[in-house]
């Protein structure tokens, strides 16, 4: 968000429809990871999976919404159940929408 630089960060996704889902877990750090404000900072952001390469508009997700999201997560990978448990912040979801 600072540099301007674009960065490549390596994350897990949780496929939501037509969306892709991650997670600011830091392993439950009492932080956010980089990652995150940089989203904040800019919400445009390219995504690689596989051989796919797409232009999305990434959304923090609030509410019953984002603990429905984090609710599957933690129930697919027992981890992210962990990382809510070792930290005071909530964890922040995003959701990863394609551009048109």
């Amino acid at each position: 968000a600072k540099s301007g630089e674009q960065r490549t960060t390596p994350v897990m996704y949780l496929a939501d429809g037509e969306r892709m889902v991650i997670f600011a877990s830091k392993a439950g750090a009492p932080t956010n990871p980089a990652w995150y404000h940089n989203l904040l900072a800019n919400a445009t952001a390219t995504v690689e999976v596989g051989t796919e390469t797409v232009e999305v508009d990434a959304v923090v997700t609030a509410g019953e919404e984002r603990d429905r999201l984090y609710s599957r997560q933690a129930g697919l990978y027992p981890q992210f159940a962990e990382y809510a448990q070792r930290t005071t912040r909530q964890i922040p979801v995003i959701a990863l929408e394609r551009r048109d």
